[in-house]
């Protein structure tokens, strides 16, 4: 018989800052079936996680909830009818929520086996970030050599990844950044061209580099402050891909606007719609792992904060303090 076992875990009681993140003492329980008890040994951080803290995004349950996405731990306990993981495996995910915690019990079917050749932290800072950088190139718009793209927040978490994909792919990439430090690690990644945003008309330095051709393919997880700006960067039936508001939500509009700046196409994607199925899931993993173990990609390895300290995380990556992925310590 498996026996319950006490943990910390940082729950949200009420939405607001960072300083309603409390550190708490929480029972786990024995794994029911198709369930797995897993002890974390590293916990990504990621800007939705700060959405779900403030109320922009509607939690899963009832107060107090316990945050996060995405981790990577060793499988404790297995309940009845899990025959794909056993105890000792290494394991990660990116849904669902709950992962800011020192242990916890998640669905086997959301669970990932970890490859040799990819550590903790290096799974644990790139599962979301990689499987969402996945979808949004082979799928949401399908990028290949004949494509130039439009990316911005280049060396945020999600851009490192995708930057580094979308040139492996052949595209001639844009990356906006907000600072110079943040310019040069994007042309380290291999962007084509680079936007500081603080300083140039993004919109106008896409006009200028493709010669008036414009792009095919803007990613867009900024949101407010890059729209409706984005769409002018757009060739004739381009994609406007939104799939974040890091400096707020994308105002409302009326959808003619697409028809007025040429035919456009716009989507509002989320990571949970292309891996909703058990081999959807596993096959975006194993693509994203493949990229990495190619080398194709490559992830730095992300800065790190104690559980415990997860208000003083958040507070960085509201800050854009952050460069690349953060990952939590229980």
């Amino acid at each position: 018989m498996v026996a319950a076992i006490e943990v910390h875990a940082i729950r949200v009681h009420s939405h607001g800052g960072p300083k309603v993140l409390s550190f708490d003492k929480i029972e786990v329980g024995a794994p029911g079936p198709g369930q797995v008890r897993l002890r974390h040994t590293a916990i990504g951080l990621n800007f939705v996680d700060t959405y779900f803290r403030t109320g922009l995004y509607p939690a899963p349950g009832p107060f107090p909830f316990v945050l996060g996405s995405e981790g990577v731990g060793v499988v404790e306990a297995v309940g009845e009818g899990v025959t794909e993981f056993k105890v000792g495996d290494r394991v990660g995910y990116a849904d669902p929520m709950g992962s800011y915690a020192e242990a916890r019990l998640s669905p086997a079917a959301r669970l990932i086996h970890i490859p040799d050749g990819i550590s903790d932290q290096i799974a644990a800072s790139s599962m979301l970030k990689g499987m969402t950088a996945r979808y949004l190139l082979r799928e949401t718009f399908k990028v290949g050599p004949a494509h130039t793209i439009l990316y911005h927040a280049a060396a945020g978490g999600v851009g490192q990844i995708a930057t580094q994909w979308a040139k492996a792919l052949g595209a001639t990439v844009i990356g906006t950044v907000g600072s110079e430090e943040k310019a040069a690690i994007a042309r380290k990644l291999g962007c084509d061209h680079v936007i500081n945003y603080r300083t140039e008309n993004f919109v106008e330095r896409v006009v200028e580099i493709t010669g008036g051709a414009k792009v095919d393919v803007v990613y867009d997880s900024v949101g407010k402050d890059t729209f409706p700006a984005s769409l002018d960067c757009l060739k004739r039936r381009g994609m406007w891909v939104s799939f974040g508001n890091a400096s707020g939500a994308v105002p409302p509009f009326s959808i003619g606007i697409l028809n007025q700046k040429g035919s456009l196409f716009a989507t509002r994607p989320s990571l949970g719609g292309y891996v909703a199925e058990r081999g959807e899931l596993v096959e975006t993993a194993k693509d994203l792992f493949d990229v990495i173990l190619s080398g194709k990609v490559v992830v730095a390895e992300p800065q790190t904060y104690k559980l415990a300290d997860a208000a003083e995380a958040q507070r960085a990556l509201e800050g854009r303090q952050t460069t690349g992925s953060v990952v939590l310590i229980p």
